[in-house]
């Protein structure tokens, strides 16, 4: 299920890309390339449907970020922490198992006679 929201991600990246470059800007940009097909996408040109396009692209990028990024959290529950190997190989060791107190133990209280 990832992989395929991983390669949808990828898709919608470069498409968005694709369609922004495609928009007319103050420095014209790419969008001087599809001057001849202004005339089907209606009387305004492409400016109106390149926009719809931009916006619906990326509220699925938005989307699927989220479910990526939700998918991805609830998967992974260890950390790469917990897979690191000392330098030296070394095993951490444990806590003395013995049962006698290591607290002293005070005096008795002297008796009165």
């Amino acid at each position: 299920m990832t992989s395929t929201l991983l390669i949808a991600q990828i898709i919608l990246a470069i498409g968005i890309t694709i369609i922004v470059l495609l928009q007319k800007s103050s420095s014209i940009g790419l969008g001087a390339y599809s001057g001849s097909n202004e005339s089907v996408f209606g009387a305004k040109g492409p400016t109106g449907f390149l926009a719809k396009l931009t916006f619906v692209l990326a509220f699925l990028f938005i989307i699927n970020t989220l479910a990526l990024g939700y998918l991805y959290t609830s998967a992974n529950t260890s950390s790469v922490v917990d897979t690191i190997v000392p330098a030296n190989n070394a095993a951490i060791p444990a806590s003395p198992a013995n049962s006698t107190p290591t607290e002293p133990v005070a005096p008795p209280a002297p008796k009165n006679n």
